[in-house]
């Protein structure tokens, strides 16, 4: 994948509790580490300060968890800086981007589902707009360096809305590994965006 030129790996970890289906440890992260490309640990998982450093330990660059699964959301974006890796911060569809407004400044990439997670191949949830783009400008206002994330739905049909909503990642599933040819795939993504468009994979 790293030849293929992707820029992140974002890797699912699902517990079947916050999300229905099982997926990924600390070890798969663990043997990922060394193919050069950053990797961005999405913990969809319940009680996420138990897990954390397990991820950080195995070479996430990137840990992020939902803000709806942990009471304190910000003691925790602090504890994965502490040990060494970037902090982010999910927010599921449902969830409004205002009450994360007081966690912005401590992000170093915030991300927004465009699908409810624990499943690949949804579709893309077109009311999510709104909320990329209230999520940019505000991002620009208090903390221009963290990144916007933006997952689920992902495809050639996509990527210009949410680049143009002012996303700067677009993470992709199945619109890259259903395909035969990955690197094709990752090539029609960019230019469906921008040719700068970075994406998690």
């Amino acid at each position: 994948m790293a030849t293929a030129g992707v820029d992140y790996l974002h890797v699912d970890v699902m517990d079947g509790v916050f999300v229905p289906n099982l997926a990924f440890g600390p070890g798969v992260v663990a043997g990922l580490r060394n193919i050069g490309v950053p990797i961005i640990a999405h913990l969809m998982v319940d009680c996420p300060e138990n897990h954390v450093a397990s991820f950080v330990d195995a070479g996430a660059h990137c840990v992020t968890f939902h803000l709806e699964t942990t009471a304190h959301p910000h003691r925790l974006l602090a504890e994965i800086r502490r040990l060494g890796a970037q902090a982010g911060l999910a927010l599921n569809p449902g969830t409004p981007l205002a009450l994360a407004t007081e966690l912005l400044s401590e992000l170093d990439l915030l991300l927004i589902m465009t699908v409810n997670p624990g499943f690949g191949g949804q579709s893309f949830i077109r009311s999510a707009l709104p909320k990329i783009k209230a999520a940019a400008e505000q991002l620009a206002a208090v903390n221009d360096a963290a990144l916007l994330e933006v997952d689920g739905g992902i495809s050639p049909a996509t990527a210009g809305s949410v680049w143009q909503a002012g996303a700067s990642v677009l993470a992709a599933g199945s619109s890259i590994f259903a395909e035969a040819d990955p690197a094709a795939a990752l090539a029609s993504l960019r230019t469906a965006a921008t040719a700068d468009t970075m994406l998690s994979g």
